[in-house]
């Protein structure tokens, strides 16, 4: 909810989303703030969306947790998953495409000076084989972004990974156990500016660009 520049945060992941076709999309919220987002979003029309979803997740359960909420929405299809903190210069519309004809996940990552803040993939043969969540030594330079296309296989992930040592559902096991099952789970690397605002210092930065697009 909070302003990058003249537009609330939220405003730029629902536009990456319409931008590469999609026109249903839910929206999983927590907090004293979720009724926020039905007055700040409502249908959605305004955004070209034909249908949008609200739904609620209680406490801090992580991104797998609140990834299965939406279960009961997708109805065996193929899905992207966007976090609501995540702004990315360009297009997702040519992974989406890409991924229609594939099983398994899509990872979007971007290269980054600081990997080891991030959830780190690890290659084999040009294939991610782990992913390491905030490695103190980091095997590669790239971080996983909060950008991903999965099939429905991703909620049988769900359902079988267990808490980590923070009591959450971690999007990072999903993908490992996905991985360890020979679901095939394929890197994109994203062109272009990519942040995450989670942290002051980042929607600091996310102001400055968006200052310099205009």
């Amino acid at each position: 909810l909070l302003p990058v520049y003249d537009r609330p945060m939220i405003f730029y992941p629902i536009q990456t989303l319409v931008e590469a076709g999609m026109r249903e999309i839910v929206i999983v919220t927590g907090g004293n703030n979720a009724g926020d987002f039905i007055r700040l979003i409502g249908n959605g029309k305004e955004f070209g969306l034909k249908q949008i979803h609200y739904t609620y997740q209680e406490g801090e359960g992580g991104i797998a947790a609140a990834l299965s909420l939406v279960e009961p929405y997708v109805r065996g299809e193929k899905i992207v998953v966007m976090l609501g903190d995540n702004i990315v210069e360009g297009s997702i519309r040519s992974g989406i495409a890409a991924f229609r004809k594939q099983r398994g996940a899509m990872v979007y990552l971007a290269e980054v000076d600081n990997p080891n803040a991030y959830g780190v993939p690890v290659f084999r043969k040009g294939r991610i084989v782990k992913v390491e969540e905030k490695p103190k030594r980091p095997k590669s330079n790239y971080a996983v972004i909060g950008v991903y296309i999965f099939d429905h296989t991703v909620f049988e992930a769900v359902d079988h990974i267990k808490p980590s040592l923070r009591g959450e559902l971690e999007i990072t096991d999903a993908l490992q156990y996905l991985i360890d099952h020979q679901y095939n789970v394929q890197a994109r690397h994203l062109t272009g500016y990519w942040t995450d605002t989670g942290k002051m210092d980042d929607m600091l930065e996310a102001n400055r660009w968006v200052l310099e697009q205009i």
